[in-house]
């Protein structure tokens, strides 16, 4: 690591490799000879075109995305997608599916039943969101506009692939995907979604950007109340520029593309991530409860990982904070809606981060055990 830096476990933002970093340092003053930074460019001008372009390009490059899907880099954070969503797809239909397993696809309901008769094909809550419903439960609507899931819950750490019997389950609705916090960590596949988004914040960038990949025939549907900024076919055919777009954030977004890229792929991703999260699930299993996930192993989360310290002792868990802090690890509180402890572990984090966590959280437990 850099001098002076920590290990950032924080949710999102999250931290970037600091080659990214030192890179936008080298051309805050100067890009590539044009005498002045990125954040001062017109987003109408050839340079800032050149990044865009780039910028986008790289992404379908990384994910193989296919051709018939539009990339449109807009703004609002996935949140305003929540919105989105049932204003672009409702079309003439007055149902959407949505499968409920945690905090984001619950305020992904809530903000679809503005709009429409959200359906919930199933719920975890009765579990605090641990697991995920068994697709035999699911109760799909078949003439709903689409199905709505989220493939990772950030905040109570649940992570799904569609199987082929939850695929069965869902039938021949447009599956819509919120991949938020797991975007950029593993391969996706189009052929079985209709449209998928994310927040760059965890895996992609900086906030600003949100990336939303369509494919082209769900354009073009926007009910007439969507506002101007929220028609995904208005933001395509401007090439995601109607307006002045997050120019820096999508700058730096290009960057770690590129940065992918040259470090071997989503496949070479994919596999670090399960490496880094190996090391801290191994490490809960094997400390005879003094750390514990909550999570159904068969769903737990390689991007966000909570856990509890002797079932949720508060006072460890501050002492365990303060430790942390003090020795570059930071922001591994959970969040406030669900308490407990969290390291996210996003692609920016280094193994040699999680390794540093793995040996203080084994010198924590030896420390503190009998207590």
């Amino acid at each position: 690591m850099a001098s002076g830096r920590i290990f950032n476990f924080s949710a999102g933002p999250s931290m970037l490799p600091v080659e990214i970093l030192e890179q936008a340092q080298a051309d805050i003053i100067n890009w590539d000879g044009t005498g002045m930074s990125v954040m001062e460019m017109s987003h109408r001008s050839k340079p800032f075109e050149s990044i865009h372009k780039k910028c986008i390009q790289d992404l379908r490059d990384l994910l193989n995305i296919p051709p018939n899907f539009k990339v449109l880099l807009m703004q609002g954070g996935g949140s305003t997608q929540f919105a989105c969503v049932p204003l672009n797809l409702l079309k003439d239909k007055e149902t959407a599916n949505y499968l409920t397993t945690g905090a984001w696809s619950t305020k992904a309901i809530e903000e679809a039943r503005k709009y429409c008769r959200a359906h919930e094909v199933a719920t975890s809550k009765s579990t605090n969101f641990t697991t995920i419903p068994d697709p035999s439960t699911w109760n799909v609507d078949p003439n709903g506009a689409y199905f709505h899931y989220c493939a990772n819950e950030t905040i109570h750490g649940v992570e799904f692939t569609l199987t082929q019997e939850m695929l069965d389950r869902i039938g021949e609705v447009p599956i819509v995907a919120d991949m938020s916090s797991n975007f950029l960590s593993k391969p996706i596949d189009f052929s079985k979604h209709a449209v998928v988004y994310a927040g760059a914040q965890k895996n992609a960038g900086p906030a600003g950007v949100t990336f939303v990949i369509a494919r082209e025939d769900m354009l073009g549907h926007a009910k007439n109340i969507t506002p101007t900024m929220l028609d995904w076919k208005i933001q395509a055919d401007n090439d995601s520029m109607y307006n002045t777009p997050p120019c820096y954030a999508i700058y730096i977004c290009g960057l770690y593309f590129d940065y992918m890229k040259r470090h071997g792929g989503i496949e070479a991703v994919q596999e670090l991530d399960r490496q880094k999260a190996a090391i801290l699930y191994d490490l809960f299993d094997s400390s005879n409860g003094f750390y514990t996930n909550p999570v159904n192993p068969q769903y737990r989360s390689k991007m966000n990982v909570p856990f509890l310290i002797k079932g949720g002792n508060v006072d460890l868990e501050k002492k365990f904070l303060a430790e942390a802090e003090a020795v570059g690890l930071s922001t591994l509180a959970g969040h406030r809606s669900v308490g407990g402890l969290r390291a996210s572990i996003y692609n920016g984090m280094p193994l040699e981060g999680v390794r540093r966590l793995a040996d203080f959280m084994t010198e924590f437990k030896t420390k503190h055990e009998a207590e």
